[in-house]
């Protein structure tokens, strides 16, 4: 890799943060204890919450509740939020500014046809006016940092990222997160890193985070050089090696950096995690619970696909301690326990958008 000059240390109005890399909020994944094990590994600067359902939080649903649970170790800690409607979002903000939260991020790239048919996430794009009108209240509701995370426009004729930018900054927004792809793609195709660039270049002081398809530090330094973006926003590269994040700050710093988890590592982080899950909600509820997440630690630690499937059927605590140990006595497929492993390819969500 090149030589990289960095830009200045990342800010959100007066919350600095521990680093440029930030978690980003993916659905079902960043529940409190991936992030709490993500900071205790170290180098993230920021995480964030799943997306939380504005109306939900004000109703106290006990999901919701579980969805914006902190711990000591996790600061700083945002809450991203969607909605449509001005007092309901406005409400929402307030409740997160009492209960602590170091910041507040309005979800406006979401493209989940669930998410848009209700005028949230990436459809906010497509009426600036009322989404304006919507961010300054939030901005006036809460002295906190409010940040956006959006996408270059709603399709390639609408290419709105920089307009809105350049707009949110005078409203007092204080930063943009910006997933180089339009609504229309979904996760399709590439990241149209020249897009983020425009993005960056619309605003005059607000640090801009850029997102999509950052798997490894080669990647984070190609979208730093090439967009000139303040800082790395990463999501699904996270769950496949949550050691990223400590490989970026070690590569910023030193110019080199160590390899993510072993074997033995990543086993021993999937059972630290799921303790933390258990912990929140009960062994069996935890194994149901965390299916979807150990589905990325079997893959990323290369155990045989029948084994992986394994873990699916498990039903009770006796099932998975045995499941544990058939784990660790057989290892990966490919490599070996205490070196190295292959990198892990990371699916995206296919098929047309709509029907998600």
């Amino acid at each position: 890799m090149a030589m990289m000059t960095f830009p200045p240390a990342v800010s959100y109005g007066a919350l600095r943060l521990r680093s440029r890399y930030l978690l980003s909020p993916l659905a079902g994944f960043t529940n409190m204890p991936f992030r709490r094990i993500v900071h205790e590994i170290g180098g993230v600067g920021l995480t964030t919450t799943d997306l939380v359902n504005a109306r939900a939080l004000l109703f106290q649903s006990p999901k919701t509740l579980e969805l914006i649970e902190t711990c000591e170790v996790e600061s700083p800690f945002a809450v991203q939020i969607f909605g449509s409607d001005v007092g309901t979002m406005c409400e929402a903000a307030k409740l997160l500014e009492a209960r602590g939260v170091d910041s507040i991020d309005i979800n406006m790239g979401c493209p989940v046809r669930r998410i848009v048919a209700n005028g949230s996430g990436a459809s906010m794009m497509c009426r600036p006016d009322e989404t304006l009108s919507l961010i300054r209240a939030i901005v006036e509701a809460v002295r906190i940092p409010v940040t956006v995370k959006m996408r270059l426009g709603w399709d390639a004729t609408q290419l709105t990222a920089p307009f809105f930018a350049r707009e949110f900054e005078q409203a007092g927004i204080a930063a943009v997160a910006i997933h180089g792809r339009t609504r229309e793609q979904g996760f399709s195709g590439f990241v149209d890193r020249d897009g983020i660039r425009r993005v960056v270049d619309a605003v005059e002081r607000i640090p801009i985070i850029g997102n999509g398809d950052v798997r490894t530090v080669a990647d984070a330094e190609v979208m730093l050089r090439e967009t000139g973006c303040h800082g790395v926003s990463i999501g699904r590269g996270a769950l496949a090696n949550p050691w990223i994040f400590r490989q970026l700050v070690e590569w910023e710093t030193t110019g080199s950096f160590g390899p993510a988890g072993t074997f033995d590592d990543r086993l021993a982080l999937m059972q630290r995690q799921f303790r933390y899950l258990a912990k929140r909600r009960g062994v069996e509820s935890a194994i149901i619970g965390f299916r979807k997440m150990a589905h990325w630690y079997l893959k990323a630690m290369h155990v045989r696909a029948k084994l992986r499937h394994e873990f699916q059927l498990i039903r009770n605590p006796d099932g998975l301690d045995r499941y544990f140990e058939k784990l660790a006595a057989e290892g990966p497929v490919n490599g070996n326990r205490t070196g190295e492993l292959p990198e892990m390819h990371i699916p995206v969500p296919s098929g047309p958008v709509e029907r998600w």
